[in-house]
């Protein structure tokens, strides 16, 4: 939901200045539209209606925006369900995780596919290297992301536009021994804000919280979230499910 507040600075009958300050519950930023909407008759109510507007501007952002904080979240790549007999037809399977570049992230190997995840904040970003013997393909529109709350949602990748998020996608092709590299967002955490300074957002994949206790009370620590990730091989469907859960969440102080 959009909140709209504006606030106007006005000198007898004449509006001077108007001030939009616009952001949603999850707070990815607050606008500032700042508009003179007639001369000022008097050099010095100008300077007045400048340090008005910006000492309103500046108290309204720091009060919004300490009510929506976004945690420090660890999320490690809990478990992977792979296609059944996957032992005897992709070997033996492991997840290890790793330090790169003070970012944590985590590999999982079969005989025929290496991927390594990071979760961003509003993004799953990944790097497959094919190792099998045959081109892999990948079918987004099969692809499905499953929320800490249980919901579904379709995602996107790169090269898709925001406004193109639920047409349909053109499957991408891993040729044997090469690898790619993309994201993954949940279309449904995509949205607009309309205004002269809006544009396409993406929700946080995780909650925003207020304080520690309330982090504490939710039980979002332990929470998971999924990626249904297929591939298809000398045409067959094999369905990946990698799963993340939530290890810690700190409100930084």
């Amino acid at each position: 939901m959009i909140l709209d507040c504006q606030e106007s600075l006005v000198s007898g009958n004449e509006k001077i200045f108007s001030l939009t300050l616009c952001f949603d519950r999850h707070c990815p930023g607050v606008v500032v539209s700042l508009q003179r909407n007639n001369p000022l008759k008097h050099r010095l109510m100008k300077y007045k209606g400048y340090l008005f507007v910006f000492a309103l501007a500046a108290s309204f952002f720091a009060t919004s925006c300490s009510m929506f904080t976004y945690p420090t979240y660890s999320v490690s790549l809990y478990k992977v369900e792979s296609p059944e007999d996957a032992k005897k037809q992709f070997g033996e399977t492991k997840i290890v995780n790793f330090t790169d570049e003070n970012v944590t992230k985590y590999t999982y190997e079969d005989d025929y596919i290496r991927i390594t995840w990071f979760v961003g904040r509003t993004q799953f970003k990944f790097a497959l290297v094919n190792k099998s013997q045959h081109s892999i393909k990948i079918p987004w529109d099969d692809m499905a992301y499953v929320d800490a709350a249980g919901h579904t949602s379709r995602v996107m990748h790169s090269g898709v536009k925001y406004i193109d998020r639920n047409n349909s996608q053109p499957a991408s092709i891993v040729p044997k021994g090469a690898s790619m590299s993309d994201i993954l967002v949940p279309t449904d955490n995509i949205y607009y804000v309309s205004g002269q300074y809006g544009g396409w957002q993406e929700r946080p994949l995780l909650p925003r919280y207020t304080t520690q206790e309330e982090i504490n009370n939710s039980g979002i620590v332990g929470m998971t979230m999924k990626v249904m990730f297929p591939i298809i091989i000398e045409n067959v469907t094999n369905e990946y499910l990698f799963e993340f859960k939530v290890d810690n969440a700190v409100i930084e102080k």
